[in-house]
């Protein structure tokens, strides 16, 4: 695992007025749970407005996201696990989960924050949960991103 090149992120950012939907996958539920817990951490502290809505696992982000920015969202905050398995149905769902939120966000013009674990086992994704003892927290950076990404659409649009 690298966090080599990761962007610094110290400064506090307001973004009072911006509607957030977390949309979280249901599988490998201590996982996503830390990253549900950073992502609001996050999101209150900048003081956004946010909720919480589940789909059954991370190939439904897509859809649920395409669903909250229809609804009004200016910013999706992505959450799953997929852990490899013996098959190539970690492949499929991950290559599909990640070209749907990439086209949701380019259709929408509004970010998807990608906080969607794709990862050999088990431990790897308790290592980017957030939790006490996690070396990262995916949830957080997923959170900061989307938000950090809606201020800058907000002031190029503000600009015309």
């Amino acid at each position: 695992m690298s966090h080599e090149g990761a962007p610094q992120t110290s400064d506090q950012i307001d973004a009072t007025g911006l509607n957030v939907v977390i949309i979280a996958g249901t599988w490998h539920e201590v996982i996503t749970d830390g990253m549900i817990a950073g992502a609001e951490r996050v999101l209150n502290a900048a003081n956004a407005t946010h909720r919480l809505v589940r789909v059954p696992g991370s190939f439904e982000l897509a859809v649920a996201a395409q669903a909250a920015f229809a609804g009004g969202a200016d910013a999706v905050v992505a959450l799953g696990v997929i852990i490899r398995g013996g098959t190539p149905h970690f492949e499929y769902v991950s290559s599909a989960t990640t070209d749907g939120l990439g086209r949701v966000a380019l259709d929408a013009g509004k970010p998807v924050g990608f906080g969607v674990l794709t990862v050999d086992d088990e431990q790897q994704g308790l290592d980017r949960a957030g939790l006490a003892d996690s070396k990262e927290d995916k949830g957080a950076e997923a959170a900061d991103a989307a938000l950090r990404t809606a201020l800058v659409i907000r002031t190029l649009r503000e600009a015309h």
